[in-house]
């Protein structure tokens, strides 16, 4: 059976925070940061860092379940950048503009290059492809941008109503492991607010 084409924009890592600053200041000896300074690291790796659990989470599900028509299936929303794809080399002083900007409706450094590179991706993608959103639909910072372009195509994991950040992380670590995938809402029928659904049991340790 053929399954619905689908791809995966990701809320961006917060890049004010304690280890987005290792990364930032330019002197930290560890691989990573050396690896920014010499020659630059992907989005997807060096957003991991920063946020941790979450980001992981949703970089491994997206590239597990990700079925783009075409180009890129996982694209991450960036402060300054628009759409930017997870296996893109950042360098930086890149890096670095990218953490200056807010993410913020009425900052247009932030607004202006999502809505434009939205558009263009709408233009490119057949009616039936789904367009999910792995990120928070509590406020509007990203599906006031995204809506209006993606319409009824846009949509959010049902699962992810009512749940943290790390509960989300944990949960889609799991549908990796298990080869399950979540069950998708559009933005309407998910509502902005759920009641908490049940905490996750805690994960098996795995023999390495």
């Amino acid at each position: 059976m053929t399954r619905r084409p689908t791809l995966f924009l990701l809320s961006p890592a917060n890049c004010a925070g304690r280890r987005a600053a290792l990364l930032l200041d330019g002197s930290s000896d560890f691989e990573l940061a050396v690896r920014l300074r010499s020659g630059g690291a992907t989005l997807g790796e060096l957003f991991s860092f920063m946020s941790g659990l979450y980001f992981r989470g949703k970089l491994a599900y997206a590239r597990e379940f990700a079925r783009p028509p075409g180009g890129q299936g996982v694209l991450v929303i960036t402060p300054a950048r628009g759409l930017v794809a997870a296996d893109t080399v950042v360098s930086l002083a890149e890096l670095r503009e990218i953490a200056r900007v807010p993410i913020e409706l009425g900052e247009p450094r932030y607004r202006e290059p999502l809505v434009r590179d939205a558009e263009r991706l709408a233009a490119t993608l057949t009616i039936s492809t789904r367009v999910v959103l792995l990120g928070s639909v509590a406020t509007d910072k990203y599906i006031g941008p995204l809506s209006p372009v993606f319409g009824p195509r846009l949509f959010i994991p049902a699962e992810f109503v009512g749940r943290g950040d790390m509960s989300r992380g944990g949960l889609m670590l799991r549908c990796v492991e298990s080869g399950e995938e979540l069950s998708y809402v559009t933005v309407t029928e998910a509502g902005r607010r759920g009641s908490r659904p049940p905490r996750l049991s805690p994960r098996r340790r795995q023999d390495s």
